[in-house]
């Protein structure tokens, strides 16, 4: 005797509108990024006007921590490593915790895990821990000895 069973459920495969609309905000923000990113690798930031310069670099003569930033993104966008470092490391380091935490984002949304986009819960203990590693680094850069950390 054999007894004979058929599953009644569809079969989901990757192309369902379930995973395209898990994964839609994370891959419209990818493509936000990799818009910008192109842009930037495009419009060479190296030559003047093409962007403002930074304020505070003006006015006061001090480093900010974004200062270098879009020399940074240009020179990843050629996929110039040390150049992006030399430019401002704390942008390159932004951009692989920003390549990373996508990465875990997309496959969470594409499991069908919810809670927050990138899988992390970021505390106060956390905020003020990235708050003093950007002041260090605005700090560092802007004395003598940090002139390794200068755009």
């Amino acid at each position: 005797m054999t007894v004979e069973t058929t599953d009644t459920a569809p079969a989901r495969t990757a192309a369902t509108p379930g995973l395209l609309r898990r994964t839609a905000v994370p891959l419209g923000l990818l493509g936000g990024v990799v818009a910008a990113f192109a842009y930037v690798g495009a419009v060479d930031p190296n030559q003047p006007g093409h962007y403002p310069a930074c304020p505070l670099l003006q006015v006061a003569g001090i480093y900010c921590p974004g200062c270098g930033g879009l020399r940074s993104a240009h020179a990843i966008a050629h996929g110039d490593v040390t150049a992006a470092l030399g430019a401002n490391a704390l942008a390159v380091a932004a951009y692989a915790l920003f390549a990373v935490g996508w990465t875990v984002w997309v496959v969470r949304a594409a499991r069908g895990r919810r809670g927050s986009p990138f899988g992390l819960r970021l505390g106060r203990v956390h905020l003020w821990a990235l708050g003093v590693v950007v002041l260090a680094f605005t700090v560092v850069r802007n004395l003598s000895f940090g002139g390794f950390l200068h755009p």
